[in-house]
């Protein structure tokens, strides 16, 4: 059984038992987290899919914890005008276990 789920303007597809990364969460560590943005469910047999959200389907989470992923460097450069530009980003994630899928 699995769900593709929606959150941070990005889809997953999750399983029971996952541990997923995902864009950061305002949730703290240990907590439990419901998604109710659910666009599919599959239970082996068949897949539903809502238009766009599946109604009364929902995923259910613990929280593991928060951090930043891996740097990267932007750097601008115009060739022969001393022009240069080095800023880097980290982008914030939180850690998801997967508990259960529930369907309507």
């Amino acid at each position: 059984m699995f769900a593709i789920i929606e959150t941070g303007g990005k889809q997953y597809k999750v399983r029971a038992g996952d541990v997923v990364t995902v864009e950061r969460l305002e949730a703290d560590a240990g907590s439990s987290f419901s998604f109710e943005k659910v666009l599919a469910v599959s239970d082996g047999e068949g897949l539903t899919y809502g238009t766009p959200y599946l109604s009364g389907a929902s995923v259910k989470a613990t929280v593991i914890g928060d951090g930043k992923g891996k740097k990267i460097v932007v750097f601008k450069y115009k060739a022969k005008k001393g022009y240069k530009r080095k800023i880097g980003h980290r982008q914030p994630f939180t850690k998801l276990k997967i508990d259960s899928i529930e369907t309507a």
